[in-house]
């Protein structure tokens, strides 16, 4: 019993590989944040889209 717990001390006192799983953990939240915000985005893309294609079909209209 004392070596498993001797074992057990020894795994959670052992803080090496703690920056590696850090910055998973950030890589992770930057992602979901990302996807989070992305289709905002690209709605937002497509009404610019949208209306740069107006004004040039109107400027092309008016220059017939």
């Amino acid at each position: 019993m004392l070596e498993f717990t001797a074992a057990g001390r020894s795994f959670f006192d052992n803080e090496e590989g703690q920056d590696t799983m850090e910055y998973t953990l950030l890589l992770g939240f930057v992602a979901l944040a990302a996807a989070a915000i992305f289709p905002v985005v690209t709605n937002n893309i497509k009404i610019i889209w949208q209306i740069a294609s107006n004004h040039l079909s109107n400027a092309a209209s008016a220059a017939k």
